[in-house]
């Protein structure tokens, strides 16, 4: 049952954007405020509890999840005391559905209610039956429940919940409600709370996150929080995703370049560089627009790296609509660009669009921009080469960083860098001063020595929560513990574009 005789455990598997992820760290603080203990890396289902966090957005989102319960069904029936729950934006889309095709599912549970995972997984226990439960509005703001995040020195933050945007391409609105944005001052409140426990990096979350402020009545509410993030002492890095082109206002700009922890990273959704497609998308702005804001960016900022999303082979996609993309490519020079191939969404207006484009003009269209942004980014990492960079230390993004004696880490502006290890012991969170001699299209490489090593509070965070030995909060007996679980060790594109 678990590594240690008598404890009860849990997994979490995260798919889609990184709201998400942000609410996986939650289900985890729930789960182990009613005394579960994350099962061991790498059990593979092994465990208790399996709650699948799911996403809608993909084409194939509901078969990928279907043949993932069915390989934990035999394991279920091995373990008769086994639990599994679905909760996500699939589960809030297909709700009775999911148990009728895995009735060995033990709990369904919506994007609005996360909180009451517990409550159902005991109340399926004790009556032996599936738990449905899917609220149509949000019950709770998310960032009031208990949070096990997966760092010590960077965390989500999110600020607003929901989209009131209709693009055609995207079901999320539908399952995520209409946005709904916290008070400013509950957000400053659990970002300082964050940093008193030794993070220095938040990312400011949101569906639309520019738009925040439109539920409390305040447009230029996002650049006023980037401003007061600017004021909190100990907080070294705000970053911020997604942003829609359409919210994206001048005063967002001067907050960006006039607050000096708001790091010089940028990612702002294109989608499509092709004005006749952006209407079919019901995207709200035109190249011109977006190509506009990219300009007063750079010229506020101009070291800032711009990443973007792209949709190539949405439905009466003409090939020059697709060099209209490529032009808006060449003249944006973005560090890097998350592509997707058009995939039809169940329940979208595109899904159902004349004009849907064959999958091997998508895919050749698809090689031909991804050549050309590697193209790009390579250029534009080259252009570093010869700077010194201040990058916080990462834990796991070097996969090579054993056999190489590397570290790794980001530099402010989002950049991957690989740099030789220092003679000085060094900690995620830790910052180090390197100067960059080598660029690929997606990382640089300091082979230098490194000039300086800052040591930090979160990298004491970080020693802090590696070096505790395990607390386990005990077996679940009866009813989930009420309320707030006892603090951890200090601890961690909106939507995806698809």
């Amino acid at each position: 049952m678990s590594e240690v005789e008598g404890l009860k455990t849990y997994e979490v598997r995260t798919y889609g954007c990184q709201m998400n992820v942000h609410d996986s760290e939650r289900l985890s603080g729930l789960l182990e405020g009613a005394g579960y203990v994350r099962a061991p890396q790498g059990s593979d289902g092994d465990a208790d509890v399996v709650v699948f966090n799911t996403c809608a957005v993909r084409e194939n989102a509901d078969n990928k999840l279907y043949g993932n319960l069915g390989r934990l069904a035999p394991m279920k029936t091995k373990r008769p005391g086994m639990q599994i729950a679905v909760g996500g934006c699939l589960a809030q889309k297909d709700r009775d559905t999911i148990v009728e095709r895995a009735p060995w599912v033990d709990v369904v549970f919506g994007t609005h209610n996360i909180g009451k995972l517990p409550v159902l997984l005991e109340r399926a226990r004790v009556q032996e039956e599936a738990q449905v439960e899917i609220a149509e509005s949000l019950e709770a703001f998310p960032s009031t429940l208990p949070t096990r995040r997966e760092s010590a020195y960077a965390a989500w933050v999110s600020i607003s919940v929901g989209c009131n945007n209709t693009c055609t391409f995207c079901i999320v609105p539908a399952l995520r409600g209409k946005e709904k944005d916290r008070r400013p001052g509950d957000i400053l409140a659990e970002v300082e709370a964050l940093v008193a426990e030794g993070v220095s990096e938040i990312t400011l979350l949101g569906q639309n996150v520019n738009a925040y402020g439109s539920d409390i009545g305040d447009r230029e509410a996002f650049s006023k929080l980037l401003r007061a993030c600017g004021k909190i002492e100990g907080l070294e890095r705000v970053r911020f995703t997604s942003p829609h082109p359409r919210d994206f206002t001048d005063d967002v700009i001067a907050a960006m370049a006039e607050t000096p922890n708001v790091m010089p990273q940028l990612h702002m959704p294109l989608q499509s560089g092709s004005d006749t497609v952006l209407k079919a998308m019901r995207r709200s702005y035109r190249q011109e627009r977006f190509l506009g804001i990219i300009e007063k960016v750079r010229a506020a900022i101009p070291h800032a790296a711009i990443s973007t999303d792209i949709i190539v082979g949405f439905p009466g996609e003409t090939e020059e609509d697709f060099e209209q993309t490529m032009h808006a490519v060449r003249e944006a020079r973005f560090a890097n660009a998350f592509t997707f191939q058009y995939s039809k969404r169940p329940g979208t207006p595109a899904a159902t669009m004349e004009g849907q484009i064959p999958k091997e003009v998508v895919q050749a269209r698809y090689e031909r921009l991804v050549a050309l942004q590697e193209e790009i980014s390579w250029e534009e990492n080259k252009k570093q080469v010869g700077r010194t960079l201040e990058v916080m230390v990462a834990e796991g993004e070097g996969r090579k960083d054993g056999s190489t004696h590397r570290l790794s880490g980001r530099a402010p502006d989002n950049r991957l860098v690989h740099f030789t290890k220092p003679e000085q012991d060094v900690r995620p969170g830790d910052v180090v001063t390197v100067g960059i001699t080598y660029a690929a299209p997606h990382h640089l490489l300091a082979e230098g020595p490194t000039t300086a090593v800052r040591r930090t509070r979160a990298g004491d965070a970080w020693e802090r929560r590696t070096a505790a030995p395990a607390q386990p909060a005990g077996v679940m007996l009866g009813l989930p513990k009420i309320g707030v679980p006892e603090p951890l060790p200090a601890a961690t594109g909106g939507c995806g574009a698809v």
